[in-house]
């Protein structure tokens, strides 16, 4: 792993996903409580799995793309996040989810955050832009935190989604 594509915050350590961390990434996708707004839902293993080897991938073609996300100094695993391309066209996008255990704590705030610095200024996206339901206030006030403003709606399978952008 390069060094250079690790992020550290106040509390947190960000770190490219790789394989030591599919058990990890297994229980977060698999529980509803943290993964069942996600587009696509609550994946099995095989699925996190799958999804971890083209995460793998894409930091090997971008030089950046889905970290996990762990508390500094007890390196406890807090969830994950990233910028990753979106397969509508809209661009590239960061998405975060952590353990519902540790929601609440600003934790999302802090490695979104970190993960739009690193997205700007090392790897010189220009535009990122993420995408909430419109009734998930706590993701809204997350990128609303960092910076990110509204800049489209649209309906998806019947609800409303918001995509926010943040312009350099």
């Amino acid at each position: 792993m390069n060094p250079t594509w690790s992020v550290q915050t106040g509390r947190l350590l960000l770190q490219p996903v790789w394989g030591g961390d599919l058990a990890d990434l297994c229980a977060l996708k698999g529980d509803p409580r943290a993964f069942a707004v996600m587009l696509g839902g609550v994946r099995s293993a095989v699925e996190t799995a799958e999804e971890l080897a083209a995460d793998v991938q894409f930091w090997g073609r971008h030089g950046f793309g889905m970290w996990t996300v762990r508390e500094r100094t007890t390196s406890t695993f807090v969830g994950l996040v990233g910028i990753l391309e979106r397969s509508d066209g809209r661009g590239m996008a960061l998405r975060f989810a952590l353990r519902a255990e540790v929601q609440g704590h600003g934790y999302a705030s802090e490695a979104a955050a970190g993960a739009l610095r690193f997205g700007h200024e090392r790897a010189g996206l220009r535009r990122i832009v993420a995408v909430a339901r419109e009734i998930n206030f706590a993701s809204r006030m997350v990128l609303g935190a960092i910076g990110m403003r509204v800049c489209e709606e649209f309906d998806r399978d019947g609800l409303r989604m918001l995509v926010y952008e943040s312009v350099r």
